[in-house]
């Protein structure tokens, strides 16, 4: 036998064994598509794929084929993302909204390859999850130039669903208009009255009239029916592409840190075991506390003493109770720990209910406008 004859016969065996873990690696990921569906995370993970091929990287011994590995492991990541977004085609997605509105692109996002769902609003959506109808739902938390979602807060406290994932969608307004038309040519512009305030310099600057509309993507709808090169609409990129309408102007609204923090919520509460970066890890409580004095401060040191450092803390009147409150807060850090289980059950001594609504982490899944 030659030497290439050799050295193919190798490869023969070693393409063999390949395809063999091949399968079985994709064995694993179709167990993890199942747990992913089931709690509700996307389908990318950008934080894990980039450990993991920093980890697998230092594998290798030999320094002219690390950057061929390297390029051989994205690949074999993509195809594992690849065929569990194929196992996970049949996932029903809840949103409020209508399509092209920033609910719907919010949930496109973390969950592009999933069936997704309108509801009138945003307790239709949190309640279709919780009768098993939809797998899970994505509903606004917060928005950092008009503050919180007070009924999906609510709901939080009230319902029985979990938030694993927490996605903040960056909110940028465009001026559309039909195809044909120029800035110069339009005298109204049509949104939902917060696009329209976050507008206002650009809208008082040329001297247009407004429209209120019940949302962003209706306003692109009417300008889309209307076909009137006169008027416009102020919605988000991916909204004109749904319309197909063309942007006259982009970026228009004042403030370029305009942020919508959305959340993912199902039936499961996913754990994920303590990673090395535990400042990429977020938890999620709301509780009460006993009509005692001092009783909200003692709750609050107990978390601090803890080590976590609050970067949300929020309350909320009960509805049911006249002058009650219940309290929502954020921390950093992982709660899946020992520590995490000593705090809780402090607090539990402390709170007259106490709920760990979920876990997340940041930077799992982004797009830049």
């Amino acid at each position: 036998m030659t030497d290439i004859e050799s050295a193919r016969a190798q490869i023969n065996e070693l393409d063999a064994e390949m395809a063999r873990l091949f399968e079985k690696r994709m064995e694993a990921a179709k167990a993890i598509a199942a747990y992913k569906k089931e709690h509700a995370l996307s389908i990318r993970d950008i934080e894990r794929e980039k450990d993991l091929i920093a980890k697998n990287r230092a594998l290798i011994s030999d320094a002219a084929v690390e950057s061929y590995y390297v390029k051989f492991m994205e690949n074999v990541i993509k195809l594992s993302c690849d065929y569990q977004a194929m196992l996970n085609r049949g996932m029903k997605v809840a949103y409020s909204g209508v399509e092209g509105a920033f609910g719907y692109i919010a949930a496109k996002r973390m969950y592009p390859a999933a069936e997704l769902v309108s509801f009138p609003d945003f307790t239709d959506a949190y309640r279709a999850v919780e009768s098993g109808e939809m797998d899970c739902a994505v509903l606004p938390l917060e928005n950092s130039y008009a503050g919180e979602v007070g009924t999906v807060m609510d709901l939080i406290f009230s319902g029985s669903l979990y938030i694993n994932q927490v996605y903040d969608l960056e909110v940028v307004h465009h001026l559309l208009g039909v195809n044909g038309a120029t800035v110069g040519d339009i005298k109204k512009v049509i949104s939902h009255p917060q696009a329209l305030d976050q507008c206002d310099d650009y809208i008082r600057a040329h001297g247009f009239d407004t429209e209120i509309s019940s949302n962003t993507a209706a306003a692109a709808k009417t300008v889309k029916e209307l076909g009137d090169k006169t008027i416009a609409a102020i919605a988000s990129d991916e909204t004109a592409d749904i319309f197909g309408l063309k942007i006259l102007d982009g970026r228009i609204n004042a403030s370029s840190s305009n942020t919508t923090r959305f959340a993912a919520f199902s039936r499961a509460q996913n754990r994920p075991a303590p990673s090395a970066d535990s400042d990429n890890e977020h938890f999620i409580i709301v509780f009460t506390v006993r009509n005692e004095a001092g009783a909200l401060a003692q709750t609050l040191n107990i978390i601090g003493a803890h080590g976590y450092n609050m970067r949300n803390l929020r309350s909320r009147p009960m509805k049911d109770l006249l002058w009650s409150y219940y309290f929502y807060i954020e921390a950093e850090g992982s709660i899946n720990t020992q520590n995490g289980r000593d705090m809780l059950r402090e607090l539990s001594a402390v709170c007259a209910k106490l709920k760990l609504v979920g876990t997340y982490t940041l930077g799992s899944v982004k797009k830049e406008n």
